[in-house]
């Protein structure tokens, strides 16, 4: 992927405190390799601890705390997963109505694992084919999802991936969304 593929384009990287650490550091060392700019945005205060496949990972930085973010200041979305991050998120009122600006504006989202719940939520599965991890089959059939499994989904603006295992080719369709998705953002 060429070093300038996303230069100048701003991605939110939505999370709390259990999100699965390689869902997060993988697709952001590849899309600020691209040369996106990548900002941690969270409900939570200075930090957000990972979750590392059986225990507790690393800690991160916040670089945006969710009630100061504006999604007009965001090119794209990159939701991962792990099992507390979303499930931890999608009952965060902010969080939901964060996400839901993205879909809403028509910029391009990727979610990988169980960051799927964060779509249901914001009401943009319907319609959409979509994979995950296998346990939300019946969540997204249920949101008016096709879920699917492939390692990796991109259906209108939307890139899924199923587990740590896909995260090269959700990291490579991530990349080509994204940098199809220049010119997206709505100022306000």
């Amino acid at each position: 992927m060429a070093k300038d593929t996303l230069q100048g384009f701003n991605v939110a990287i939505l999370v709390t405190d259990g999100f699965e650490q390689v869902e997060l550091t993988e697709p952001r060392k590849a899309l600020d390799e691209a040369g996106a700019t990548t900002k941690i945005v969270s409900p939570k205060h200075q930090r957000v601890r990972a979750w590392n496949m059986t225990d507790w990972g690393i800690d991160l930085p916040v670089d945006v705390e969710l009630d100061q973010a504006k999604p007009e200041d965001f090119d794209a979305l990159l939701l991962p997963g792990g099992v507390i991050n979303p499930d931890s998120l999608r009952i965060e009122p902010n969080a939901i109505t964060f996400a839901k600006a993205f879909f809403d504006a028509g910029k391009p989202v990727a979610a990988i694992c169980h960051g799927p719940w964060t779509v249901i939520e914001t009401g943009s599965a319907r319609g959409r084919r979509m994979t995950s991890w296998p346990s939300l089959k019946t969540d997204l059939n249920n949101a008016g999802a096709d879920w699917v499994d492939q390692e990796a989904v991109v259906d209108k603006g939307l890139v899924t991936s199923r587990s740590p295992d896909d995260i090269p080719a959700f990291n490579r369709e991530t990349i080509k969304l994204f940098s199809g998705g220049r010119g997206q953002r709505h100022a306000t």
